[in-house]
């Protein structure tokens, strides 16, 4: 069952999804955007292996590290949960937000409105 990810390992979890599996810490550390010493990171890890985001495996001096959860899994969860928890679980209450916020162009309605077409089909 997944579960809500705090901010910092949210963008380690970005890291992962954009390097090739298996990697190590080290090209995790090249794809963050934030400068954190390299032990605050593998403890960022650890705790993502934990929560059963990542597995890892030693491979001789180094330790690898596979995702286990895909992106689109994790999106799908925090999106549904925000809707759920915020919108009242409605998708219209949601996009009525964003569209009274300005948050929608006239190009967002426009896209909207063929994905629904295409939906209907």
């Amino acid at each position: 069952m997944l579960k809500k990810l705090p901010e910092a390992e949210f963008e380690v979890m970005k890291a992962v999804w954009e390097t090739p599996a298996p990697m190590n810490v080290n090209a995790v550390a090249e794809r963050i955007k934030r400068e954190w010493k390299i032990q605050a990171l593998i403890s960022l890890m650890h705790r993502l292996v934990d929560r059963g985001f990542i597995r890892t495996e030693k491979n001789g001096n180094d330790r690898l590290y596979y995702p286990l959860v895909t992106r689109e899994e994790y999106l799908s969860f925090e999106t549904g949960n925000f809707v759920k928890q915020y919108h009242e679980n409605s998708f219209l209450n949601l996009v009525t937000t964003l569209y009274d916020n300005k948050g929608l162009s006239e190009n967002d309605i426009d896209e909207l409105l063929q994905w629904a077409k295409d939906r209907k089909g």
